[in-house]
């Protein structure tokens, strides 16, 4: 389940990037994903799978721009806990 964690701060040109970053790997058979930060020089690893960055990419998608990612998906659920008298 995507936490959000591409929303704040990222634009959607951003989160598109990281999406076919990750999308490479995936066909590549890789499961880590490195990210660098040429301000700063340093080499970041993430410790998320291909799978869990394409899931939180397409949620922020879906957060960043609903018009063309549609909305975000909203689960409903519900618990009764004992009987229902008839």
């Amino acid at each position: 389940m995507a936490r959000g964690l591409f929303i704040t701060g990222f634009t959607v040109a951003e989160v598109l990037a990281i999406q076919r970053r990750a999308k490479e790997l995936l066909l590549e058979g890789k499961t880590i994903m490195n990210w660098n930060d040429a301000d700063t020089s340093v080499s970041k690893q993430f410790t998320m799978s291909v799978a869990e960055v394409i899931d939180e990419c397409g949620h922020a998608l879906r957060i960043l721009d609903p018009a063309t990612y549609g909305r975000p998906r909203i689960a409903v659920t519900s618990f009764i806990d004992g009987y229902l008298p008839k």
